[in-house]
């Protein structure tokens, strides 16, 4: 039982980490002042969405699965408490969550339907885009930076519970 409870702590703290790096990579400010992601709560979100699906394409092929649910649990406890800090009460979170949990798993399954770099341009310039405010480079930029972390995630050691994308984008590869 006792190695059960520190296998499960052990997950948790792993995906805790993992979901630092994935944030701080989110967050980072290229995203906004380069390739025109709204600096705003959707276009944070979106940006939460994409980096999500690239580290659960890399923990995919991880033999410990609960690590891949333990980040999920931590991104959302991440989206509750962004909610909270937004005055949204009690009574609305669940409605809030519910929709955010649609919109992030809807975001995963076009990303993960997206086999080359023309259909993952469309499903980033669809979602983090919004069809709006960039255009096409923009969203293809997007899409080769997130081919290359893809790569550059395969070869990443989760044990210790820490990713890295590798080199942000760069405007100018087209």
């Amino acid at each position: 039982m006792l190695k059960f409870l520190r296998r499960a702590a052990e997950t948790r703290s792993q995906a805790r980490h993992i979901c630092t790096d994935l944030m701080a990579r989110a967050r980072a400010p290229v995203f906004f002042t380069e390739l025109c992601v709204p600096d705003t709560m959707d276009g944070r979100f979106d940006l939460v969405a994409l980096h999500a699906w690239l580290a659960l394409d890399r923990l995919a092929s991880e033999p410990e699965p609960a690590l891949s649910q333990a980040l999920i649990d931590e991104i959302f406890v991440g989206f509750d408490e962004a909610l909270r800090q937004l005055g949204t009460g009690d009574i609305g979170m669940n409605r809030r969550l519910k929709t955010m949990a649609e919109a992030f798993y809807g975001r995963l399954q076009a990303y993960r339907a997206a086999t080359d770099l023309e259909e993952l341009a469309t499903a980033i310039g669809r979602n983090l885009y919004r069809g709006i405010g960039a255009d096409r480079a923009e969203a293809l930029v997007m899409a080769t930076y997130a081919f290359a972390a893809r790569s550059h995630l395969a070869k990443a050691n989760v044990a210790e519970g820490r990713l890295d994308f590798g080199p942000l984008p760069d405007r100018r590869v087209r």
